[in-house]
């Protein structure tokens, strides 16, 4: 096993190989429902739920689910059983603030049959048991770890929001560094998470994001800062800064969802990050902005996190340290919304 995680890990962090990867081009628009599954031919891709969840007794937590496909470019001549052309690689948590901590398990392997896999013409990603998959119009998300597992039914009240341009969204003023990319919010969850032994029935709100890439960032680029929002009001914030090793911005982007309005994609101009407080992880010492103030679209809201520490530590797969977690939005000293913050590049130079 050890060995394995070595292989992976050598696999997902070294440049890409001498491999024809399609590039990302304006122009071409997300087509849904043809491009919720893989495209297998891209670098790289994810899946990526998030959310709240109130249990019985009123006890708040968060949740994520991540499955990422990674064409290595390694035995696509001789493909097989036992290719590793395509990775398959999971990474799921759950922010229990009652316990002030962050439970997260991470699994990977080879596409392979019934053993890991990503379909394509519909969402269905699997790593052995952990699979998200779309059923007749309802997300299901279903992990089983040691410490928690969860068993989710997704199910969408909005459209889906293509961001950037028609689902081009750029990374970089050069638009070469881009990502075809669309978010569903608003998704009502329902189902049971088990932490600890201990059996809770949840609802609450979710954020699904798929993206696909075959070179994502751009130079200078340590790593990124990305929230989703669910408002409360039914509308939706998705933004980003990529940031240089100064923690300067590189390039924004967002886009902003207002009920009753047509989609607004943001310029770099309209989105800005400002730190309010860090907390320094005992484990890393990488330090995290764990309050924030979100510039976006004329809108001013600061994000406050369910708890500081929802540090991750993937190095055994992705080979990345990240941060990522529950946040509660604030606006004019009113909670208005809930959703999720990420931050990579914090304690290294995240590699994609």
């Amino acid at each position: 096993m050890g060995r394995m995680w070595c292989w992976l890990l050598l696999v997902v962090t070294l440049p890409a190989l001498a491999v024809d990867y399609p590039p990302v081009r304006p122009g071409r628009s997300v087509s849904l429902p043809a491009d919720t599954g893989a495209h297998p031919e891209y670098r790289t891709e994810w899946w990526y739920v998030t959310g709240w969840l109130d249990d019985e007794a009123g006890v708040q937590r968060g949740f994520q689910i991540t499955f990422f496909r990674v064409r290595t470019g390694i035995g696509e001549q001789s493909p097989g059983r036992f290719s590793p052309a395509q990775l398959i690689l999971a990474h799921a948590a759950v922010a229990d603030a009652a316990q002030g901590r962050l439970l997260h398990a991470e699994r990977s392997a080879r596409a392979s049959g019934l053993l890991a896999g990503a379909a394509t013409g519909r969402t269905h990603a699997w790593v052995g048991d952990w699979r998200l998959e779309e059923r007749d119009g309802v997300f299901i998300a279903e992990v089983s770890a040691r410490e928690f597992s969860y068993s989710l039914a997704l199910e969408p009240s909005q459209p889906p929001m293509l961001n950037g341009r028609a689902g081009f969204s750029q990374k970089a003023p050069d638009p070469r560094h881009a990502s075809y990319y669309y978010s569903r919010p608003q998704l009502a969850v329902s189902g049971e998470v088990t932490v600890d032994g201990k059996r809770h029935v949840v609802t609450g709100r979710a954020w699904l994001d798929q993206e696909w890439s075959s070179e994502l960032m751009p130079e200078g680029a340590r790593g990124w800062d990305w929230v989703g929002l669910n408002l409360d009001d039914g509308g939706a914030l998705m933004a980003f800064r990529m940031r240089d090793g100064e923690g300067r911005a590189l390039w924004s982007a967002g886009t902003l969802r207002t009920p009753g309005e047509p989609d607004r994609p943001l310029a770099p101009s309209e989105v800005s990050f400002e730190v309010l407080e860090r907390w320094r992880s005992p484990r890393t010492g990488a330090e995290y902005p764990v309050h924030l103030r979100v510039r976006a679209g004329g809108r001013v809201l600061e994000l406050t996190a369910l708890m500081p520490d929802q540090e991750l530590d993937s190095r055994r797969s992705t080979g990345a340290v990240y941060w990522e977690g529950a946040v509660r939005v604030i606006e004019a000293g009113r909670e208005i919304g809930r959703g999720y913050l990420e931050m990579t590049g914090y304690l290294e130079t995240i590699r994609m």
